[in-house]
C-alpha cells in the first residue's frame, strides 16, 4: 500500500525569531506631511518603550514564506481526510466562506444602531427560528461562543430556574458515555456530577437512572447519539423518570450531524440543548475559536434564555434587553456573527430534506467503515452505529501493538488520526467518524490503508512501533510535552 504524498519540495523553516536581523523591516511608510508629536511631553517616561524586546526584525517576503512553508506543514480538510471521531471534521463549502464575507456582514461594527443592523439582526433572528424548528425547542439564543460554553450556559440556566422556585439543587448525573466536557462544564455551574456506568451496555438503560435519580437532582446531561456512536433508544423513557422527579432533560447536541432532519429532540421530553455550529452546520472549528454553540430550550427555561434577545415587532428588529430573569450575557455583544452567517448560509442552501440527506448519508459511511473494518479491528459494540463506528486494539495487542502505534502509522500513508482512547468506555479506544461529506473511493482507501496497517501489525511491527516514520518529526514525548510546554521563545 503506498503512502499518499511522501514526494515533495518540503522546505525546513527555522524560528521567526531565528530568522532576524537587527534593522530589517517588513514595511517603509510613506513620509507624513503631520509633524511628529514628542510622547514624552504627554506620557511619562514608565509607560514609554524604545522598542519590543525579542520581537524580530523581519523583511515582508521572509515574513510570507515564512508563514507559507509553515502552512504546508499543516493538515486540514482542504488536505485530506480527517476521520476524527466525536469532533465532527465535515467539509465546509466555500460558498459560506463567501458569504460570510460580504462586506454589510463582514464591515459591520457591533456597536452600529439597530436601525442600520436590520439585515444583520433578521439573520439572526431566522436563525433562531432555523435551529428551533431542527431541535423542537421553544426558543433558542446565539450568544455561546462554543459546545462548551453553551453546556454552561444550559446548565445555568437551569440552575436559575431551580433557584427562581426556591428549591435549588445541587446534582446532574452524567453517564460515561456522554460527552468530555460535560463533568466540567457541571462543576463551573456549581452542581455535583453524579456518574453513571453503563458497565459495557453501550447505551443508558431506564432502570440505571431510576436508581440514582432524586429531588435534588436538577438533570440529567445525556450526549445522543452517544460518544460509542449509538443512539440512546431509551431517551424517551428517562426523559419521563427525571421530570418525574422534577428534573431536567439536558441532551448535549455534539452529535447533531447524525440526526439532524431525522429527529426533533424536545419530541423526545428533552428540556435543553447546545448545538456547536463548528460541527455539525460547516462552520470552521477555529482552533479553540471562534466557534459557536447556540442553546435551544423549552417553555420551562425561557425566562432564563441571555440577554438581550432578537425581538421582531412588525417588520423591525431590535434586541430586548428587558428580560428580569436572564442569567444575563454569556458573550460580549451578540455573539460570533461571522459564524452564524456560515451556518445560515448552510441551512438555507440545504433545505429541510438536504439536512436530512446529511445525516443518512453521515449514518451511511459509519455504517460502511464498520462493517469493512469488523474482523480486522475489534469492535466493542457491534450494533448498528450513527455518526462514528468506535474500534480498539485488541486484536493488535498480541503482536506488541497498541493504538497509539495505529495512529502514528496512519501518519506515514498521508491520514491524520482519528480520535484515540476516548471515550473511556472502550480499552484502546479508536474513534472514526467519516461525516456525509466523503466520498466512497475515499472511504474505500483509507479501510485500505487500515487493513495494511493491521497486516503490518502482524509481519513487522517495528515499523509501526517507530511511526511516524516520514515526517519532519518523528514520534514526540507527547507526556513531556503536556507537562512541560515551552510557552515562550528564548534565544540560547
Amino acid at each position: 500500500m503506498e503512502a499518499n504524498g511522501t514526494k515533495g519540495l518540503v522546505l525546513d523553516e527555522p524560528l521567526i525569531f531565528e530568522k532576524s536581523s537587527p534593522g530589517r523591516v517588513g514595511i517603509g511608510p510613506a513620509h507624513s506631511d503631520v509633524p511628529e508629536a514628542d510622547p514624552s511631553k504627554t506620557l511619562p517616561s514608565k509607560f514609554l518603550r524604545k522598542g519590543i524586546e525579542g520581537f524580530p526584525d523581519i523583511s515582508e517576503m521572509d515574513a510570507v514564506r515564512h508563514y507559507t512553508r509553515l502552512s504546508q506543514w499543516n493538515f486540514g480538510l482542504d488536505s485530506g481526510f480527517y476521520p476524527l471521531g466525536s469532533c465532527t471534521m465535515k467539509y465546509n463549502p466555500k460558498i459560506n466562506e463567501a458569504a460570510a464575507r460580504l462586506p454589510g456582514f463582514a464591515m459591520l461594527h457591533p456597536y452600529q444602531p439597530e436601525h442600520l443592523s436590520q439585515g444583520a439582526l433578521e439573520l439572526m433572528h431566522s436563525l433562531e427560528n432555523y435551529l428551533a424548528e431542527i431541535t423542537g425547542m421553544e426558543a433558542i439564543t446565539l450568544q455561546p461562543s462554543a459546545g462548551a460554553h453553551g453546556e454552561l450556559c444550559g446548565l445555568l440556566m437551569m440552575a436559575a430556574y431551580f433557584k427562581a422556585q426556591g428549591k435549588p439543587r445541587t446534582k446532574i448525573i452524567i453517564p460515561d458515555t456522554a460527552h468530555g466536557t460535560n463533568p466540567a462544564s457541571s462543576h463551573l455551574a456549581g452542581f455535583k456530577v453524579v456518574p453513571v456506568k453503563t458497565e459495557g451496555k453501550g447505551a443508558l438503560s431506564v432502570e440505571m437512572v431510576k436508581a440514582v435519580m432524586d429531588e435534588d437532582t436538577a438533570g440529567l446531561m445525556l450526549t445522543n447519539p452517544n460518544t460509542i456512536g449509538l443512539f440512546e433508544k431509551n431517551i424517551k423513557e428517562i426523559a419521563e423518570v427525571v421530570h418525574s422527579k422534577g428534573g431536567l432533560m439536558y441532551c448535549d447536541g455534539a452529535n447533531m450531524n447524525a440526526v439532524m432532519g431525522l429527529v426533533k429532540l424536545g419530541d423526545l421530553g428533552v428540556d435543553v440543548v447546545q448545538l456547536n455550529l463548528h460541527k455539525t452546520f460547516s462552520t470552521p472549528h477555529g482552533g479553540g475559536g471562534p466557534g459557536s454553540g447556540p442553546v435551544g430550550v423549552g417553555k420551562a427555561l425561557e425566562p432564563f434564555l441571555p440577554c438581550p434577545r432578537i425581538k421582531k415587532d412588525g417588520g423591525k428588529f431590535s434586541l430586548d434587553f428587558n428580560r428580569p430573569n436572564t442569567i444575563g450575557r454569556m458573550k460580549a455583544f451578540y455573539g460570533n456573527f461571522s459564524i452564524m452567517v456560515r451556518a445560515y448560509s448552510y441551512i438555507r442552501r440545504m433545505g429541510a430534506s438536504g439536512l436530512r440527506r446529511a445525516s443518512e448519508t453521515a449514518i451511511l459511511n459509519a455504517n460502511y467503515i464498520k462493517e469493512r473494518l469488523k474482523g480486522t479491528y475489534h469492535l466493542a459494540f457491534d450494533e448498528p452505529c450513527m455518526h462514528e463506528a468506535v474500534f480498539s486494539d485488541k486484536f493488535q495487542l498480541g503482536s506488541g501493538i497498541s493504538t497509539m502505534d495505529i495512529a502514528k502509522r496512519l501518519i506515514d500513508y498521508g491520514y491524520h488520526p482519528p480520535t484515540v482512547y476516548f471515550p473511556l468506555v472502550v480499552h484502546g479506544a479508536i474513534m472514526i467518524e467519516p461525516t456525509e461529506t466523503e466520498t466512497i473511493d475515499t472511504l474505500d482507501r483509507f479501510i485500505d490503508v487500515m487493513k495494511a496497517i493491521a497486516e503490518e501489525a502482524k509481519t513487522d511491527p517495528q515499523l509501526l512501533k517507530d511511526a511516524p516514520n516520514k515526517t519532519k518529526i518523528r514520534r514526540v514525548d507527547e507526556t513531556r510535552a503536556a507537562r512541560e510546554p515551552i510557552l515562550r521563545w528564548k534565544k540560547v
